[in-house]
């Protein structure tokens, strides 16, 4: 049922014009920019949330004729991008009176640095937005590069050598990356038009490209999704075109890191989808070679998450791990495949950003975030080591957390698609992610400190508002691990969109 809507307008624009006008007025009023940046998080929320629930009644919203176009499959990445967003602005405004991130030098100067800080995560998350409900193939690359720009400075807020290191190569890698993208954007369209089938402004609607894909040339076809896979995929995190994700991820601070590795990378994966879903009729075998790249990023991922030390940069990579999965699950093109795959990008986003938010009330009670210099924690930050213990286990795969639903869904999609090789694959890296995560998270909390371990007598519990988004977080990974059907009505349909290949 389509329905016209303002709710994808105001997703988009709300947030971009408070960025704005923080960017504008801001200086000197900290606490009014975080009160306007959670009432426009708050808002983005309620939006996502109620778009979430009209498209789980089967309703499809648009705006601007059919240039912005909200089904399920976009109403789920809302529901991710709206509601962390949200927790992550709550999370930021008492974690920015850490190490000086608020009034230090650098980014804005002293007296700017929270209108600056809060009307970037502002644009950040608006264009996030127009990258969901874009339904304009070429708009769809502009969006995410415009994510790219906001999250880039975010990335460097920090502003000493080596956060302005990691913004550095986070723009250069993602903007060369993403011009494959472009090409790749560029080329469905080209492609769309040739057949004849659209005239006018049809030709860049993505849901007219998808009826006459079939039309395309297989050449042309295999083009197009390997610009794609290059473009979409550096900006997901996938192996290869991982290599700018650890230090992003490991200097952003970390509410930034929240949003970069709970939603940003869950909205690049979505475009990829997206877009290469729509050659998958005509090439069933094009299923099979993203499986396999899935299947790569994994096992990747997984290792080198193992050799970390380093908090934050070993979520990182397991965060690379984590999108093979998704990807794995994804382009095997069936329903139960394509279920599993957004289920995982729904509990992945939950466990991640309650991973980050862990690390970073760490980082926030002792200065370090190195794993050999910790020990003992759970006696005295026990609201946080229950917390991160939950993530842990969630993203390992544990019952009754809800990464384990996710998670064997994929394994047996891949097993009913006759894919063995990656079902085990997948199997054997799931147990891998229990040693790299479970292991650390045992010696920083549990463990007794060792010699060189940083001294631990002065380190008290986080402040509550750095704990309550923490707990709400753990709280929903064990509430859609006993209750998974919670989420049905909305991932069945959104399911439906991707699933092109059969049941």
């Amino acid at each position: 049922m389509v329905t016209p809507s303002v709710l994808p307008i105001l997703a988009c624009l709300v947030p971009v014009l408070a960025g704005l006008l923080l960017l504008a007025f801001g200086a000197n009023r900290r606490r009014a920019c975080e009160i306007v940046a959670l009432a426009v998080g708050a808002f983005l929320a309620g939006v996502a949330a109620w778009s979430a629930a009209l498209a789980a009644q089967g309703a499809i919203l648009v705006a601007w004729g059919n240039e912005l176009r909200v089904d399920a499959l976009s109403a789920l990445v809302m529901l991710v991008v709206g509601v962390l967003g949200f927790l992550a602005i709550v999370y930021a405004i008492r974690y920015g009176d850490h190490g000086g991130m608020m009034d230090g030098a650098g980014m804005g100067g002293p007296a700017r640095r929270p209108s600056v800080f809060y009307a970037l995560v502002l644009l950040f998350l608006g264009t996030m937005m127009w990258a969901t409900v874009t339904n304009n193939v070429v708009m769809l690359y502009v969006a995410v590069e415009a994510t790219t720009l906001s999250s880039g400075l975010l990335v460097a807020f920090l502003w000493d050598r080596r956060a302005l290191e990691a913004g550095y190569k986070y723009l250069i890698l993602l903007t060369v990356g993403i011009t494959f993208a472009l090409l790749g954007c560029v080329v469905v369209y080209a492609a769309g038009a040739a057949t004849g089938a659209l005239t006018g402004s049809e030709t860049l609607m993505l849901s007219r490209i998808r009826e006459v894909a079939p039309l395309i040339p297989r050449p042309t076809a295999l083009v197009a999704v390997a610009l794609l896979i290059a473009g979409f995929g550096t900006k997901a995190g996938l192996v290869p075109f991982h290599v700018w994700l650890p230090d992003a991820h490991g200097e952003a601070p970390a509410p930034v890191s929240v949003l970069l590795s709970g939603v940003m990378i869950k909205v690049a994966l979505y475009a990829l989808a997206r877009t290469i879903s729509i050659f998958f009729p005509g090439i069933p075998q094009l299923a099979v070679f993203a499986v396999g790249l899935g299947c790569v990023t994994m096992v990747v991922g997984v290792v080198l998450a193992l050799t970390q030390d380093d908090l934050k940069r070993l979520l990182a990579y397991s965060s690379v791990s984590q999108m093979g999965y998704v990807l794995a699950g994804v382009a095997l093109g069936t329903y139960l495949g394509c279920y599993g795959g957004l289920f995982h990008v729904l509990n992945h986003a939950i466990v991640k950003s309650l991973l980050f938010m862990g690390a970073g009330a760490v980082v926030y009670a002792t200065g370090t975030r190195r794993v050999s210099e910790l020990g003992g924690l759970a006696r005295r930050m026990p609201v946080t080591s229950a917390c991160f213990l939950v993530g842990a286990l969630a993203i390992a795969g544990f019952p009754p957390f809800n990464g384990f639903m996710s998670k064997l869904t994929i394994f047996l999609a891949l097993a009913r698609a006759g894919l063995w090789w990656a079902a085990v694959i997948a199997v054997v890296t799931s147990l891998l992610t229990m040693v790299a995560l479970v292991r650390p998270v045992y010696r920083a909390f549990w463990a007794a400190p060792e010699g060189d371990a940083a001294p631990l007598a002065q380190v008290h519990e986080v402040p509550v508002a750095l704990r309550v988004p923490m707990i709400t977080l753990a709280a929903l990974c064990l509430l859609l691990g006993v209750a998974p059907a919670i989420a049905y009505p909305l991932l069945h349909r959104a399911a439906t969109v991707l699933a092109v290949l059969g049941p």
